[in-house]
């Protein structure tokens, strides 16, 4: 391995304060994925995927393209891929969950 170094290696030679922003960044972009990442993350294929909400690989695919979409159609794909969808909403002195929005 000529010419390569571990990852442990280069970390440790980081100053403490970048490891501390190299972490943090990393949280922030485990909270935050499109639907595709997701369902890569999960270790699903669009076939999987598509499976389990009884539809064809191509619905899939248009789906995590799509910039929007009904609540109820957002909420069948992250629970077949496990997942439960909850809707909050976010203000500055407090996040309230929105209940209208559950299953029924």
């Amino acid at each position: 391995m000529t010419g390569r170094t571990s990852f442990s290696v280069l970390r440790s030679r980081m100053s403490p304060e970048s490891q501390a922003q190299a972490h943090e960044k990393s949280l922030a972009l485990k909270g935050d994925m499109a639907l595709a990442e997701l369902r890569r993350a999960m270790r699903l294929s669009q076939e999987e995927l598509a499976a389990a909400l009884n539809i064809n690989q191509a619905s899939v695919a248009k789906m995590e393209k799509r910039t929007d979409m009904y609540v109820g159609t957002l909420r069948r794909f992250i629970q077949a891929m496990g997942g439960e969808l909850d809707i909050i909403a976010r203000f500055p002195d407090r996040s309230i969950k929105i209940d209208q929005f559950g299953d029924r």
